[in-house]
């Protein structure tokens, strides 16, 4: 079976589908806010040993570090680079400015992720054809960069699916427009793998039937692919192959479950420990129903063992419910159909089949007595350091005795030295650079982790903080980097206050890691850079379908 290559009528006829994708947000913005780390590789994620990378800057990538990728595997293969604690309230700040400059273009913006979205230019009325709809991406570009400091990467096409393909093909700080007629002729080449749904195992199995690229998928035929990967699978996947999308932009996207989980330093072996963490998640996550004024039908509850085999079981109960005491009722029934005994390693509890009403399920109401055990225990187990409760008593008491985690990346002020950021800590110190968005690569000093005078502090705008305010005063002139930006300069006096400062590796001592944030599963971009493409540092680029293909 052949295709021929030609227009599509399920896209339009004009590029007026926009898809933005900032570039590496996360560790992006972290460089726009710390200049020494500027140009030089910077990871975001969880810094434990079960931690996992949120974003890795474009400097980090070149090593082969990519986002979701374990953090202990990251720092093997970029072992100097700046491994940083995600701040999700800049992020969110950054983000509600990109999505208004956004929501000035359409009243139609879908957003993806804190850094993506789709706009749907026509319904805006701001672009009808080619030539104004890369004029609107050139020009929000040049409007993301003077209000955020951060790069974006535009895509136009005139369906979703060719809009998100042409800004993957833009990053990074670049604009591509793929121009009607063109949709198959630039799809045909293209590794299966750059069709939305097809991961590594689908990827494989096409791969074993002989199919590599977009133009043999489409060759292929429906029904062949169905063979291969089932009747919804198959038929959705030929579709794409054919470049058919006539999904339109919404605007507001219902959730279809809310969801909380935690990673553990230390494998949970005490069935009572692992219980009283279920009850813990299954209250934070009725905190999120409730906040997003949302009630579900079905608990689910997520168990990753020692071995990294995962298991979920649900219960779906007679309605809608918003109850704390249903939801913990429903959690523990569920984890006692788990053996937990080899150890786990993460734990979840989500709501799904979510309703904006409840109904109380007068056959789950908890008993007294079993409430007030169920929270003694939440109780216990928020009173335990997650390593600590694996290592003895001592070393609970010890964690219970330090007044504060200073975790890397986190902002802080010093009474004389004013605002910074914190690269490392350990042995009881906590070592600090003081510098600015705005200023030149700051110094680093460091101090007892109890030193009055450091505490929290806020983070400074990325733009606006002006250039006009001078700099944290300082003695002598600034020495310059060194190769490794976790490290403190060498030619730094050590503080009086403290013996020399901790190096990279004597990182902060072992806790959970909680994705009561999305810290573990950010939407922020993994893909991987095609060799040869210019740094973040690189000027802007714009390129036509024409370009792409070359690439």
């Amino acid at each position: 079976m052949s295709v021929a290559y030609g227009t599509i009528s399920d896209v339009r006829r004009a590029p007026t589908i926009l898809h933005l994708d900032m570039d590496a947000f996360f560790a992006a913005a972290e460089q726009a806010a710390k200049p020494s780390l500027r140009g030089k590789p910077v990871v975001v994620g969880g810094i434990g040993g079960r931690g996992v990378v949120s974003t890795a800057s474009y400097e980090a990538r070149v090593f082969g570090v990519r986002s979701a990728m374990p953090t202990a595997q990251a720092r093997r293969l970029c072992p100097n680079a700046a491994y940083l604690t995600p701040r999700f309230h800049v992020y969110r700040q950054v983000s509600e400015k990109v999505m208004a400059l956004l929501h000035e273009l359409s009243p139609l913006v879908e957003p993806l992720s804190l850094d993506e979205a789709f706009v749907d230019l026509e319904a805006g009325g701001v672009a009808d054809d080619a030539a104004s709809a890369r004029a609107v991406g050139e020009q929000l570009r040049r409007d993301i960069l003077a209000v955020t400091g951060l790069t974006g990467s535009v895509g136009l096409a005139g369906a979703k699916m060719l809009a998100k393909i042409a800004s993957e093909q833009a990053k990074p700080d670049g604009l591509v427009l793929i121009e009607p007629g063109t949709e198959r002729e630039l799809l045909g080449p293209m590794t299966v793998r750059t069709l939305p749904g097809v991961g590594p195992a689908t990827a494989e199995a096409l791969r074993k039937a002989g199919i590599h690229t977009v133009a043999e998928t489409a060759e292929a035929g429906e029904a062949e692919l169905v063979r291969l990967l089932g009747r919804a699978h198959g038929t959705g996947l030929y579709a794409m192959a054919l470049g058919r999308d006539d999904r339109p932009v919404v605007a507001e996207r219902d959730a279809k479950s809310v969801s909380v989980e935690d990673t553990f330093e230390v494998d949970l072996t005490d069935r009572t420990r692992v219980r009283a963490e279920v009850m813990r998640l299954a209250d934070r996550c009725v905190q999120r129903l409730r906040a997003a004024g949302r009630s579900g039908r079905t608990v689910v509850l997520k168990v990753r063992n020692y071995d990294f085999s995962t298991l979920t079981r649900s219960e779906t109960q007679r309605g809608p419910t918003d109850d704390p005491a249903v939801v913990r009722e429903a959690a523990g029934r569920l984890l006692d159909l788990i053996d937990t005994t080899g150890g786990v390693r993460l734990l979840g509890v989500g709501v799904t089949g979510l309703a904006d009403f409840t109904q109380e399920d007068l056959f789950a109401q908890v008993a007294t007595e079993r409430a007030a055990e169920e929270a003694r225990l939440v109780e216990e187990a928020r009173a335990v350091d997650g390593a600590a409760a694996n290592s003895g008593g001592e070393e609970a008491e010890e964690a219970a005795e330090r007044p504060r985690k200073w975790l890397p990346g986190l902002d802080v002020v010093h009474a004389e030295y004013g605002p910074g950021w914190v690269q490392g800590s350990g042995l009881g110190r906590v070592t600090v650079r003081f510098e600015q968005p705005w200023s030149a690569p700051g110094r680093v000093r460091t101090f007892l982790v109890d030193d009055p005078a450091l505490s929290p502090g806020e983070a400074l705008p990325l733009v606006g903080g002006g250039p006009d305010v001078p700099p944290v005063a300082d003695e002598g002139a600034h020495p310059p980097i060194t190769s490794d930006p976790l490290r403190p300069m060498a030619a730094d006096p050590p503080s009086p206050t403290a013996p020399a400062a901790p190096t990279a590796a004597e990182s902060f001592p072992p806790a959970a890691q909680s994705s009561d944030e999305p810290a573990i599963r950010p939407n922020s971009r993994s893909a991987d850079p095609a060799a040869g493409r210019p740094t973040a540092s690189s000027p802007a680029s714009s390129a036509s379908v024409a370009e792409i293909s070359s690439r």
